[in-house]
């Protein structure tokens, strides 16, 4: 079941990330909440095996198009100094989830009664509907600039900030656009099309892959380590965020995306080799818990990464194909475990090598994105990070 979970989240982020570059971000998000809270009800009333398989795929897709156009609708609306702390926060409620499920477990022991416990709180989508805009950077992107301004405006009355130039700014800047670029809207295939996007779209998903094919794999294995099952995933997971949402906070602010990844990567595949030549005990379990701390900063850092590096018109459908290679890498984390009938040595090293390719990549093929404003057509994409 868990496996067809993924599997939903890895077609729904492609699903939902290209159809939220087609259609907006926000027909795109309501859309995957309102399935997703219809597709978790039915769940828990259903008896057939086979109905219920479907709709673990259909939640997982749901759940996939929430995350992918959620944080790009995110990104899209924080300015560059403050993208870094809003990812981080974004992406730290995934620990706070992961605390507070195994209470509804608690409270909720019947099958049903907790599929339906944690289905209703997707009721909140559904107020989206009236509180949440429509991506200002999109709306620009795709020559609706009169909504653009509006949403605009009303942020600004919000905030206290003057909002006489807006119409005029917003105007100069898609004149720009205009005048620069043909006047065509983007498609996720020029990801593929454009020679220097293809490059960063293959780097950053196979980076995607790799960081959540470590950070999976490292909080299953941390579980068949020695010592007390349940205190190894806990201390693992409360590491994760605690560790893991302070120290992304501090790291992002002092260093460099590209830098950033890369020393964390090798990180990660350093605490794992260094498991199987160690005593086994507290220290394996330390090393361990720390690596995945290690790969938790990593997943933040690959969110906020992927959507600085590519332009509004492509950028959810990018974000939906690295979501989607993560899936893909997730899935071959527990055969991965697996491997320790052939020695206890096979996990650790089968978790490390992805990573330290995934370095190797990232060093070679991907520019700096810290500091630079988002693109929004494919032409600022091609140009940017560009060897002259």
């Amino acid at each position: 079941m868990q496996t067809l979970f993924q599997f939903g989240i890895l077609i729904g982020s492609i699903i939902f990330g290209i159809a939220s570059d087609r259609f907006g971000r926000k027909k795109s998000f309501i859309t995957a909440g309102v399935l997703l809270l219809t597709a978790g009800v039915v769940a828990a009333y259903v008896k057939d095996y086979w109905t219920f398989s479907l709709l673990r795929v259909v939640i997982g897709a749901s759940l996939g198009g929430i995350v992918c156009t959620g944080f790009v609708i995110l990104m899209e609306f924080v300015g560059k100094d403050s993208r870094d702390t809003v990812s981080i926060v974004f992406n730290s409620f995934y620990n706070v989830a992961l605390t507070v499920l195994p209470v509804f477990g608690y409270f909720f022991r019947d099958y049903s009664d907790f599929q339906l416990a944690i289905s209703i709180p997707a009721l909140f989508f559904v107020l989206y509907v009236f509180l949440l805009p429509e991506s200002p950077r999109w709306l620009i992107a795709v020559n609706r600039t009169e909504e653009a301004v509006k949403i605009l405006e009303r942020v600004a009355l919000i905030n206290n900030i003057s909002k006489e130039n807006f119409r005029s700014d917003v105007a100069a800047y898609r004149a720009s656009i205009v005048d620069t670029t043909k006047e065509k809207q983007g498609s996720t295939f020029d990801l593929i099309r454009t020679p220097n996007l293809r490059r960063h779209i293959l780097a950053m998903s196979f980076h995607w892959a790799c960081v959540s094919y470590y950070y999976y794999g490292s909080m299953q294995y941390v579980g068949q380590l020695s010592g007390n099952i349940f205190i190894n995933v806990a201390a693992s997971n409360a590491l994760s965020m605690l560790l893991g949402g302070s120290g992304a906070l501090l790291l992002v602010k002092i260093s460099g995306r590209k830098r950033l990844s890369v020393v964390l990567s090798v990180t990660c595949a350093a605490c794992l080799l260094a498991v199987p030549v160690v005593p086994d005990g507290p220290v394996t379990v330390a090393l361990t818990a720390f690596g995945t701390v290690c790969s938790f900063i990593n997943f933040c850092m690959a969110y906020l990464y992927c959507t600085e590096l590519f332009p509004t018109v492509v950028r959810s459908g990018a974000f939906g194909i690295c979501s989607m290679m993560a899936r893909t890498g997730s899935m071959l984390a527990p055969f991965v475990i697996d491997l320790q009938v052939h020695g206890g040595w096979a996990p650790p090293l089968g978790f490390a090598v992805l990573p330290l390719c995934a370095a190797l990549v990232v060093a070679l093929w991907l520019p700096e994105t810290k500091g630079c404003e988002l693109m929004t057509t494919i032409e600022e994409g091609e140009a940017f990070g560009r060897k002259s």
